[in-house]
C-alpha cells in the first residue's frame, strides 16, 4: 500500500485531476494482488459505491443551490447583508462575513461561494481602499461558514460514510458556522480600526430598509429551516429533502422573484452537470483506493498506534487537525472525507467522541485546506478573479487565520456548543 500512496503523491505533485490519480494509483493495489483479489472488483467498486441511496442528496443538493443562485437569491442576499452590517468599519469585508453565513444555506461550496463572492464584492471592495490581499482574504476564510451551515456536502459525505444522522449533522453545523463568523467579523472590526478601512454605508440602515432587505433574503433563510424541520419530522430521508429544496427553489425563482428564466434554468442545470460529474466520479473512484486501504488494516495499524500515544480525546483531535491541516495542503477536502473518515472515525468512537461533534470538526479542517497554499482550490480562486499575488494574500490574511484557529478551539473544548441545536431538535 506504500507504493499506492507514493504514487498517489507523485501524481498529484505532477498536476494530474485528482480522480485520475485516486483510479490510477488505487488500480495499481489490486495488480500487487491478483490470486488474492480478482481484477472484477476494481470494476464492480466504483459502481457499487454510488448505489447508495443516500448519496442521491448530494447531487439534488447541487442542483438545489445552483437553482438558488440563479434565482436572483445572492443579489437579494447581498443587499441584506449591506443592510445588516454596511455601516461597520471594514465594510464590504464585514458584508462578506455575513453574506457567506447566509450563503451557506444556498451553495454547500466553499470554493463556489469565495469565487462568486470575489466576482460580485471584490472590485468594489478594492476600489473602497481595501488592499487586495486583505480583500482576498476576508472572502476566502469567511467562505469556511459555507461548508458547515446546511446543507453541506461534506457533512453528507462524512455521515454517509460513518453512518451518523445527517439531520443531526446539519443541527451541529449551525452554531460552529455562526461562531466563525463572529470571530471573523471581530477580526475585520480590530483590523479595519487599526487601519482606518472606510465603511459601506454612512450611516446604519432604517427600520424600513431592514424590513425591505430582509423580505428580500428571507427566502434563502428558511432554506436550512426546511431541511431541519423536514428531517426531525420524520417526513423526508436526506435524499427526499434535496428533491423538496430543488422544487423550492425552482417556485422560488419563478412564482416569487421572477428571475428564473428559460436561459438561468438552463445553466443552472449546465453547471449543476458539471459540478454533479465532478464530485460524484471523485466518490465512485475513491472506492478503489478505500478499498486497499482496508484490505491493509491500515485503520486498525492507526488507531492502535495513535491510542499507543494517548487515550486523551482532546489530544487525538489535536494530533487529528495537525495532520488534517498537512495533508489539505496537498489534497481536495472533498478526497480527505472520502479516505480518512473510516480510519479515524473508529478512534474518535474508541475515545468517547460524540460522532456529530468529532464529524464537524473533521469535515470543517478538511475544508480549511482550500485556504492553504499549494493546492487551495479556493485561495487560487480569489487571487486569480482578484490579480492577487499569493505571497500578498499570505502576509494579509493571517488575522483571519488565527480567527479560525481561535474558532477551531473553542468548537473543540465546547462540545455542547456543537451539540445543543441537535440534541434540542432531535433529542439526546
Amino acid at each position: 500500500m506504500l507504493i499506492v500512496v507514493i504514487l498517489f503523491l507523485v501524481f498529484m505533485i505532477l498536476g494530474m485531476p485528482v480522480v485520475f490519480a485516486i483510479a490510477i494509483s488505487g488500480l495499481l493495489f489490486f495488480l500487487q494482488h491478483p490470486l488474492e483479489i480478482p481484477l472484477t472488483t476494481p470494476v464492480q467498486l466504483p459502481l457499487s459505491q454510488t448505489l447508495n441511496f443516500a448519496l442521491l442528496a448530494i447531487p439534488l443538493f447541487i442542483l438545489a443551490g445552483n437553482m438558488m443562485n440563479h434565482s436572483g437569491i445572492t443579489k437579494r442576499l447581498i443587499d441584506l447583508s449591506t443592510v445588516l452590517v454596511g455601516h461597520l468599519r471594514g465594510g464590504l469585508a464585514q458584508v462578506t462575513c455575513v453574506l457567506s453565513a447566509l450563503m451557506g444555506g444556498v451553495s454547500g461550496s466553499a470554493i463556489a461561494d469565495a469565487a462568486m463572492e470575489a466576482r460580485m464584492l471584490g472590485p468594489e471592495m478594492i476600489k473602497r481602499g481595501l488592499p487586495k490581499g486583505y480583500a482576498a482574504g476576508s472572502l476566502v476564510f469567511s467562505s469556511l461558514e459555507v461548508p458547515t451551515i446546511p446543507p453541506s456536502i461534506g457533512l453528507v459525505l462524512f455521515g454517509t460514510i460513518a453512518q451518523v444522522s445527517i439531520g443531526r449533522l446539519f443541527a451541529g453545523g449551525i452554531v460552529p458556522g455562526l461562531l466563525i463568523m463572529t470571530y471573523l467579523m471581530i477580526t475585520v472590526a480590530v483590523t479595519a480600526r487599526i487601519r482606518k478601512f472606510p465603511p459601506q454605508r454612512e450611516k446604519r440602515a432604517s427600520f424600513k430598509e431592514l424590513i425591505h432587505a430582509s423580505y428580500g433574503g428571507i427566502w434563502a433563510i428558511l432554506f436550512p429551516v426546511i431541511l431541519l424541520v423536514g428531517l426531525r419530522g420524520g417526513y423526508f430521508t436526506p435524499s427526499e429533502v434535496g428533491a423538496l429544496c430543488v422544487v423550492y427553489a425552482i417556485i422560488i425563482g419563478t412564482l416569487i422573484y421572477g428571475d428564473l428564466n428559460l436561459k438561468n434554468f438552463l445553466e443552472a442545470l449546465r453547471g449543476s452537470t458539471i459540478d454533479i460529474g465532478a464530485t460524484m466520479s471523485l466518490i465512485a473512484f475513491s472506492s478503489i483506493f478505500s478499498y486497499g486501504i482496508v484490505w491493509e488494516r491500515i485503520p486498525e495499524i492507526i488507531s492502535n498506534f495513535i491510542l499507543g500515544i494517548t487515550n486523551n480525546p482532546y489530544i487525538f483531535l489535536l494530533i487529528l487537525i495537525s495532520l488534517l491541516l498537512v495533508a489539505g495542503c496537498f489534497i481536495d477536502a472533498t478526497v480527505l472525507i472520502l479516505m480518512l473518515t473510516s480510519i479515524f472515525f473508529p478512534i474518535a468512537l474508541k475515545l468517547g467522541i460524540d460522532p456529530v461533534h468529532f464529524g464537524l470538526i473533521f469535515v470543517i479542517t478538511c475544508a480549511i485546506g482550500n485556504f492553504t497554499p499549494p493546492v487551495g482550490a479556493a485561495m487560487y480562486a480569489v487571487c486569480s478573479i482578484l490579480d492577487v499575488s499569493i505571497g500578498e494574500f499570505i502576509r494579509e490574511s493571517w488575522p483571519f487565520l488565527i480567527a479560525v484557529v481561535l474558532a477551531m478551539t473553542t468548537i473543540i473544548f465546547f462540545p455542547d456548543l456543537v451539540l445543543f441545536i441537535p440534541n434540542l431538535i432531535f433529542g439526546r
